[in-house]
């Protein structure tokens, strides 16, 4: 019979996983992905390379942990909103795709991929499977659900979804690969949300706001 792992143990583990993947977050974003050692990020970790090897076995696998923790909604602290009110659930969805894509680091993260991606097309999977599609998914079941609850009316929530997700990142986001000082205020991306929601409720919606705009 193998000895379960003790609950210090286990904290122990998760103490080094996290080290290890803020180590290998900020090598790669300082020295790119082909540039950082998984010896570099073990010794950045302070952890051995046994170590790392027992939690990555790859840098690719490292990478993918990286993603997913850049991407991660905690489906327990943020729930789909509720379909009855279409203008409100669009807000929150909008309000914490924002919050994701101005988190330190996201851009250098597209950066990294987008540089990479040629040599390692793997980044580039790995990016839109584990971190861009999930949180996409998550906007299209919300859409849908709306259309199912009479509060919009769509045939296609993958496309909407789409339409609403890009209005959003085009302003907040692209501008920043290429223009280093891009760095909007809160009241211009408070209106590229209002303007985008608006938008999404003249297209889809099937109930008047009684809210002013």
């Amino acid at each position: 019979m193998t000895a379960q792992p003790s609950g210090y143990h286990r904290r122990v583990a998760a103490q080094k996983r996290t080290a290890i993947v803020e180590a290998a977050t900020k090598l790669f974003l300082d020295s790119g992905y082909d540039g950082t050692s998984l010896a570099r990020i073990a010794e950045a970790a302070g952890v051995s390379r046994a170590t790392l090897f027992k939690q990555f076995a790859t840098k690719a696998a490292l990478f993918e942990a990286i993603v997913t923790e850049y991407w991660k909604v905690d489906d327990e602290e943020a729930p789909l909103p509720e379909p009855g009110d279409l203008r409100a659930g669009l807000e929150t969805i909008a309000r914490r795709y924002v919050d994701l894509l101005t988190q330190p680091g996201m851009a250098a993260l597209f950066r990294i991929v987008i540089a990479e991606v040629p040599r390692f097309p793997e980044l580039g999977e790995t990016q839109f499977k584990l971190g861009k599609m999930p949180y996409f998914e998550s906007v299209r079941r919300y859409l849908e659900a709306a259309n199912d609850a009479g509060t919009a009316r769509l045939d296609d929530a993958e496309m909407a979804a789409t339409q609403f997700l890009g209005m959003i990142s085009n302003y907040v986001f692209w501008p920043r690969m290429l223009l280093a000082r891009w760095e909007p205020d809160d009241s211009a991306i408070t209106n590229a949300v209002d303007q985008a929601v608006l938008t999404m409720l003249a297209r889809y919606g099937t109930q008047a706001d009684p809210r002013p705009r």
